[in-house]
């Protein structure tokens, strides 16, 4: 798995600057304003610093961009990069601005001349989450990450207060190396065994095997597997670090592979079905995150494991299948299967843990990509306190997400003729009749969102904080309402 960077926090040293070899970064306030470890390295490279911060190309910079002066004057150091950034910066503008020195690094050893800046922990985490790669498939040696030192007035603090964002960088990684994985290295056994193996951070893991499904009667995420050779599993794991109240359920889609089984997709385009267990890599990187920083309190994060392929086993167009809850769906379309994974992984979670509210994550309809773009993921919620808690968490750590509508005029669009209900209601609405759909498996009262990451789990193009690719979205949102909402309070 992709470790993160670890960054290194030293006290400010500014002899330590005159001997450094790699790359320097410096932060310069929009008024140009250098505090005194800028105006060290502008004194070492004969004013150079000085002279682009005169200059329009600066004043046209927006704030947490950089500009490189390669090989200066005068310095050891191979570049010098200056980062537009006021020293009380919003966290958002600070991880980018990390990002954009990261990016302006490469992969060589950098030295952040932070100072006494009040986002120092913040730049470092948006460094730490854009130095990722995935080349666990490629022949060639990986590229050395490089090393980050830090330089700032109290490195003991500030390394302190990085620690829980060490521990979501961590999740985040996971999460998006399960994304990134192809579907004949992350079946649904290697994606259990991954699981399995985050006992050593103290989580508690129940793997549930088909037999055992069929005897709960999880029929509707049965079916979705019925044309794979790879065995239907789901995942428990659990994590006890608060008192004796029942815990806050995650649920995850993990369809790792989809090829829409008989409802077959176009052939362009289904390589990136390697990425539709995408609820399910954020729900086990959250939990990792979890167990890292040893969060005070009760989380079960639960998956649903299964691949969705076309044989003469498979569920057709018209099957009827019967779900744990008892209620029984038509299946119009076998390539609608994220909805029937979490119907049953929903109701045995709520059946089983009793929990105070529920989660559940899926790259569910192409839908929500024409309604929001790959900006933000969908929220539908039956109630409005959890949903405001997690928008107020996504918003605080730049994770883009808007609140859909839901309503009974929508529940006509999945009535069946011969069963409870259909699992498609057609073109107009996908992502709002989806989500319909799982609320008939939320009980009564539950506080419950449903998330659709289908345009925001993995992406073509860079993202502010990660490369194309996976981006690990909502592991940090769902950390900081878990934080901010379930834990207690100091004092």
């Amino acid at each position: 798995m992709t470790t993160p960077v670890q960054p290194k926090f030293i006290e400010t040293n500014l002899d330590h600057i005159n001997e450094y070899e790699g790359k320097l970064a410096v932060l310069v306030t929009a008024k140009g304003g250098l505090d005194p470890l800028a105006r060290r390295v502008n004194k070492l490279c004969k004013g150079a610093i000085a002279r682009f911060v005169a200059s329009a190309e600066f004043a046209e910079m927006k704030l947490g961009a950089t500009y490189t002066l390669n090989y200066p004057a005068g310095m050891l150091a191979t570049a010098v990069i200056i980062s537009k950034m006021n020293r009380k910066s919003d966290a958002i503008t600070a991880r980018k601005a990390g990002a954009a020195i990261a990016r302006a690094t490469k992969s060589g050893d950098a030295l952040l001349l932070a100072g006494a800046s009040k986002i120092t922990a913040e730049l470092a985490q948006g460094h730490v989450l854009c130095r990722y790669e995935f080349s666990d498939h490629k022949s060639a040696e990986p590229t050395a990450q490089g090393s980050l030192g830090v330089m700032c007035g109290d490195a003991q603090a500030v390394g302190a207060a990085f620690q829980t964002m060490a521990a979501t960088s961590e999740g985040v990684f996971f999460t998006r190396d399960l994304v990134n994985a192809p579907a004949n290295v992350l079946t649904t056994v290697e994606f259990a065994n991954q699981l399995i193996a985050l006992k050593k951070l103290g989580l508690k893991v129940t793997v549930l095997e088909e037999k055992e499904l069929a005897k709960l009667g999880m029929n509707s995420l049965l079916c979705v597997g019925l044309g794979s050779e790879t065995p239907t599993k789901m995942v428990i794991m659990e994590w006890q670090g608060g008192g004796d109240e029942q815990p806050f359920a995650l649920v995850g889609k993990g369809v790792v592979f989809d090829t829409g089984g008989i409802s077959l997709k176009p052939a362009g385009g289904m390589e990136d079905m390697t990425m539709d267990m995408g609820g399910a890599g954020v729900v086990a990187g959250v939990m990792k995150t979890l167990a890292l920083r040893k969060a005070k309190a009760n989380i079960v994060g639960l998956v649903g494991l299964v691949e969705n392929m076309p044989d003469g086993r498979a569920t057709r167009p018209g099957d009827v299948v019967t779900s744990m809850k008892g209620d029984t769906i038509e299946v119009i379309n076998t390539d609608a299967e994220g909805r029937l994974v979490l119907a049953d992984v929903l109701w045995y979670a709520q059946k089983t843990f009793k929990p105070t509210g529920v989660i559940d994550l899926a790259t569910l309809t192409g839908a929500i990509i024409v309604g929001l773009g790959h900006e933000n993921a969908g929220v539908f919620s039956n109630n409005d306190a959890l949903s405001q808690n997690f928008l107020n968490a996504a918003k605080a750590e730049g994770e883009g997400a808007w609140r859909m509508p839901m309503g009974d005029a929508y529940d006509k669009l999945i009535k069946s003729r011969i069963a409870d209900m259909k699992n498609v209601g057609g073109r107009t609405a996908g992502s709002i009749t989806a989500a319909q759909f799982l609320q008939r498996f939320v009980m009564p009262d539950m506080p419950w969102i449903h998330l659709d990451i289908a345009g925001v789990a993995s992406t073509a193009t860079p993202t502010d904080l990660a490369p194309k690719g996976a981006s690990g979205w909502g592991v940090r949102a769902l950390d900081r309402m878990i934080a901010d909402t379930l834990e207690p309070t100091d004092g």
